[in-house]
C-alpha cells in the first residue's frame, strides 16, 4: 500500500466503530495516534522531496533556455559571416535546446501540481491528527459509557452524540504518478521520418528569417 492510499485510509476511519469493537479502547486510540503521527512524518518528507524536485525541474530548464539563446546568437553571427552550413547546424542546436525546455516546462508543471497533492494530504492529516488528540477522551468516554448502558440493556443509548470523526470527510486525492516527474528531456516519441522532414522545414524557414533579418 503507498503512501497516500495509507493516509487515505487514516483520515477515512471511523474511529468509533475502531473503537467500539476493540477489546482495548485505551490501547487502540493510541495506536491509531501513533500511526497518524507517523505517517504525518513520512509525508512531510514526501513534500519536502517533491518540492526539491520541483526546483531542479526549474534549475535545469532554465538552463536549457539559456543554452537555446546562446546557440541562436551563434547562428545569428554564422549568417554574418555568410556561414550558412554553421548557421543551419547551430539553429538546430537552437530548436532542439528549445524543445528540452518545453519538455521539463511541463514535467515542472507536473510535478508541482504532484507537490500541492502531498501538501494537501499533509494539511488534512494534521487537521485530523489534532481533532483525535481533542477527542480521544471523549472517544474513550462514550465507549465506556455505551458499554455500560449495554450491560444495562439500553445499548443504543450509546450511539447518541456520536463524534464528527464518525464521518470524516474524503479529502486525500489518490496519486501513483509520484514517478512522474522523472526528466524526460526529449519529450515523446515521434515517428522519425516525418520529424526529421518537419525538422529540416523548420530550420529552413528559420534560416531564411534570420537571413532576412540580418540584412534589414
Amino acid at each position: 500500500m503507498g503512501l497516500l492510499e495509507r493516509v487515505t485510509t487514516l483520515i477515512r476511519a471511523n474511529l468509533n466503530d475502531l473503537i467500539d469493537k476493540a477489546e482495548e479502547p485505551e490501547k487502540m486510540i493510541k495506536q491509531v495516534i501513533m500511526d497518524m503521527e507517523n505517517q504525518l512524518i513520512q509525508v512531510k518528507t514526501q513534500v519536502a522531496v517533491a518540492l526539491a524536485d520541483q526546483h531542479v525541474l526549474e534549475k535545469k530548464r532554465k538552463e536549457i533556455e539559456q543554452k537555446a539563446a546562446e546557440w541562436l546568437q551563434k547562428a545569428e553571427l554564422a549568417v554574418d559571416k555568410e556561414k550558412d552550413d554553421l548557421a543551419r547546424a547551430a539553429l538546430e542546436r537552437s530548436v532542439a535546446h528549445q524543445k528540452m525546455a518545453e519538455s521539463l516546462k511541463t514535467q515542472e508543471a507536473d510535478q508541482k501540481a504532484q507537490a500541492e497533492v502531498l501538501k494537501g494530504s499533509l494539511k488534512r492529516l494534521g487537521d485530523k491528527l489534532a481533532e483525535a488528540h481533542n477527542k480521544r477522551d471523549l472517544l474513550i468516554a462514550r465507549h465506556r459509557r455505551a458499554r455500560s448502558m449495554n450491560k444495562a440493556g439500553e445499548a443504543q443509548a450509546g450511539s447518541e452524540g456520536k463524534s464528527n470523526l464518525d464521518h470524516l470527510e474524503e479529502g486525500v486525492l489518490h496519486t501513483d504518478s509520484m514517478s512522474r516527474a522523472k526528466t524526460e528531456l526529449m519529450g515523446d516519441d515521434v515517428d522519425d521520418k516525418f520529424a526529421s522532414m518537419e525538422k529540416e522545414d523548420e530550420i529552413n524557414k528559420m534560416l531564411s528569417e534570420l537571413k532576412a533579418r540580418r540584412r534589414l
